[in-house]
C-alpha cells in the first residue's frame, strides 16, 4: 500500500514536521502560496485564539523544503470559484511560475485553497499543466479517482477515526497498489503530547511492512 501526504501553507511548523518524516524516511508534499512569503518570517493569525501562526520567509523556503516536493496553493489562497475567472487563472499560474523558479523544478501538483473550486477552476488548472489538485473532502477509497482535479484524501491526520479509516485502506489492499492519503496543516499541532503522538503516527507508517511512501505526482505519471 502507498502512503502520500500534503501539507498547506508553508508555515513555521513545517520545520519540525519534516524533522519528524526525515527520522522516520517518509515523504510528503508542501502546498505554497509563494505570494503570501515575505523577506522576513512574519505572523500571519491566531490558530484557535492562543497560536500565532508564522510563514515562512521567502529566503527559507528552498532550504527548508529540500528533498520533498511542493506543490502549488496559489499565489495568495483566494476562494477560486467566487472571484471572476481571469483572476482565479492568473492566481493559478503565477503561483505555479513562482515556486517553480524558486525550486527548480517542474510544479504538478496542487492543492484548492479552502477546498473551493468548480468546472472552470478545474479546467484552468488542468491546462497550466498539474496532474492532479486535492480538495478538502474524504472518502474511503481515493485511488484510482474518476477525475485527478478532483483528487480527494482518506482523512485529516488528526481525525480521530485516521486509524480505523487508514485499517479500512489496508484490507483493500490486495495487489499492493491501494493509496492511502492524509493531510493536514501543522500549525494544528500545538502541544508537545500532540506532537509526540505525531512522531509515533508516522514511526508506525513507516514500520508498516505493507506499506511504502510514495510522492503524489508519481501517482499519476
Amino acid at each position: 500500500m502507498r502512503l502520500v501526504q500534503c501539507w498547506d501553507d508553508g508555515v513555521l511548523d513545517d520545520i519540525r514536521v519534516i524533522e519528524i518524516l526525515r527520522k522516520h524516511g517518509a515523504k510528503a508534499s508542501f502546498n505554497l502560496n509563494y505570494g503570501l512569503h515575505e523577506n522576513e518570517r512574519v505572523g500571519k493569525w491566531k490558530f484557535k485564539e492562543t497560536k500565532m501562526v508564522y510563514k515562512l520567509a521567502k529566503g527559507e523556503l528552498k532550504d527548508v523544503y529540500e528533498g520533498f516536493l511542493v506543490a502549488n496553493h496559489t499565489t495568495t489562497h483566494p476562494h477560486l470559484s467566487r472571484i471572476p475567472l481571469e483572476d482565479a487563472v492568473k492566481n493559478i499560474i503565477e503561483g505555479r511560475d513562482q515556486l517553480e523558479q524558486v525550486f527548480g523544478y517542474a510544479i504538478k501538483g496542487f492543492a484548492y485553497p479552502f477546498g473551493d473550486y468548480n468546472d472552470a477552476v478545474e479546467n484552468a488548472i488542468r491546462q497550466a499543466g498539474h496532474v492532479y489538485a486535492r480538495t478538502t473532502k474524504n472518502v474511503e477509497k481515493v485511488f484510482p479517482c474518476e477525475n485527478p482535479m478532483a483528487f480527494h484524501a482518506n482523512t485529516h491526520f488528526l481525525a480521530a477515526d485516521f486509524w480505523d479509516k487508514f485499517q479500512r485502506v489496508k484490507d483493500m489492499d490486495k495487489d499492493g497498489d491501494e493509496v492511502f492519503y492524509f493531510w493536514g496543516h501543522s500549525y494544528e499541532l500545538i502541544t508537545e503530547e500532540q506532537w509526540q503522538t505525531f512522531d509515533r503516527q508516522i514511526e508506525r507508517l513507516s514500520a508498516d511492512p505493507q506499506t511504502r511512501w510514495a510522492d503524489l505526482p508519481d501517482l499519476f505519471v
